[in-house]
């Protein structure tokens, strides 16, 4: 595990906030920060949050050979898993010194301390014996890990539910649990870590440590303890030396905590079953809070109904009525309808129109000439709807025949203009004979 380490400002910032006995997210001395336990839908499956920690239980089980030394006893394994999804100091795929601890830790707390009943698990003595798995995921790491995995594996195992099995001679029937009801696990009492973190070589003294905190302190004390106040092991890291009035300062608070602690575990399970047995919405997806960016749900808003009538008389009323009634549709044959009188079909109409206006564009084009030839006494020929018309001139001149439709050919004369003729207006020209002309 590799943590960017604390600037001197920042380790000073937080002795100084301890000695004056203040803590980063306002709680005092002793406070534990606020627990939420949610379930999923399958048996066995838990959140624990405990502040911004938080860890995800699972329990499995299968049937197994039991073990030589004992025959008759089921098996217990937990395993606690640090992820980079927690926190990015923690490297995959590699056990660190932290995650043994941890682990030896849960198992002397759990497994050594005989909370569950191993001997109810077994099957056929020397033969067939229940393995009961505990799966912890660290999902995200604020500090005092151990507290928030010890709470959601005895949460998880006493939410747990294993398949009804019957032994007939040497047969074992596997029953599940749409035949028989699954069998709760046979729990004596529930053990829960309390962790104290202590300052200045035991000088001051915090419960519940969040991870800045957790970066500061000399030393660590855990104390596994049950609700009656029943030690089930006590653990001190950091190499520093206790009195013997501090530890038994500890464990006062610690049998406090945990007695706080064991109460809302058994309110959460009797809630989780009476919602089951009710058949309500139950699993993760109903812990989300709502009114938040991240909930797909949000509460109902209440509507009255009582006078939903007479608010629509009153719109009908007030509205205006409709401008346009439509017709109803005539049915002329079966599987056929009309809506509408009906019109006859108006395309060659459109048609006809485009062709009698190309007609009045001609006839103006053919206006416009016979008024320049009136003018002018000048032939002109006409090429194309955009052109200028074109002056001919006594030189160069060609005969040219233009066949028009229902009509006479007619002679006119042509002249091959220059790019710079064409160019120029056609009506500066037209201007100069009718000089010439004048002034003959």
């Amino acid at each position: 595990m590799k943590e960017t380490p604390l600037s001197n400002c920042e380790r000073r910032f937080l002795l100084r906030a301890i000695e004056e006995k203040k803590r980063l997210d306002g709680r005092q001395t002793y406070d534990y920060r606020n627990i939420k336990i949610s379930f999923g839908t399958d048996y066995g499956c838990c959140i624990v949050e405990l502040g911004k920690t938080r860890v995800l239980g699972q329990v499995s089980c299968e049937l197994v050979s039991p073990k030589l030394n004992r025959a008759t006893e089921g098996i217990l394994f937990f395993n606690l898993e640090l992820s980079q999804m927690a926190a990015p100091a923690f490297e995959p795929g590699r056990q660190s010194d932290l995650l043994v601890k941890l682990n030896r830790l849960l198992e002397r707390c759990l497994r050594n301390s005989k909370c569950i009943d191993t001997e109810s698990l077994c099957v056929v003595a020397g033969e067939k014996v229940w393995q009961i798995r505990v799966d912890l995921h660290l999902l995200n790491h604020d500090g005092n890990i151990i507290d928030a995995a010890s709470i959601a594996a005895i949460v998880a195992l006493s939410h747990f539910r294993r398949p009804d099995v019957s032994v007939q001679g040497d047969e074992v029937t596997l029953y599940t649990p749409e035949e028989r009801d699954p069998v709760p696990l046979s729990i004596h009492h529930m053990p829960i870590c309390v962790s104290f973190a202590f300052f200045q070589q035991g000088t001051y003294l915090l419960v519940d440590p969040n991870e800045r905190e957790e970066r500061v302190m000399d030393g660590l004390l855990v104390i596994a303890m049950n609700k009656h106040r029943e030690i089930c092991t006590i653990q001190s890291s950091g190499g520093i030396m206790l009195l013997k009035d501090q530890v038994l300062r500890c464990s006062k608070i610690a049998g406090v905590k945990v007695a706080e602690i064991t109460e809302l575990i058994q309110k959460a399970l009797e809630n989780d079953q009476k919602v089951r047995k009710e058949g309500g919405k139950f699993g993760f997806a109903e812990s989300i809070a709502n009114q938040r960016i991240t909930a797909f749900k949000m509460e109902k808003a209440p509507i009255d109904t009582s006078d939903v009538e007479e608010k629509a008389e009153e719109i009908i009323a007030e509205a205006e009525p409709p401008s346009e009634v439509v017709s109803k549709p005539v049915l002329w044959t079966p599987g056929t309808a009309q809506i509408g009188e009906g019109i006859e079909n108006s395309w060659g109409d459109l048609e006809d129109s485009g062709k009698e206006d190309e007609d009045e564009g001609g006839s103006d084009e053919a206006i416009i000439l016979d008024s320049i030839k009136m003018d002018t006494g000048v032939e002109v020929s006409y090429i194309g709807s955009h052109d200028a018309p074109i002056v001919l001139s006594d030189s160069e001149e060609e005969e040219m025949i233009i066949l028009e439709p229902d009509k006479n050919p007619k002679k006119i004369r042509t002249q091959t203009i220059s790019a710079k003729q064409e160019k120029t207006p056609s009506k500066k020209p037209v201007k100069k004979r009718k000089k010439k002309r004048a002034a003959n």
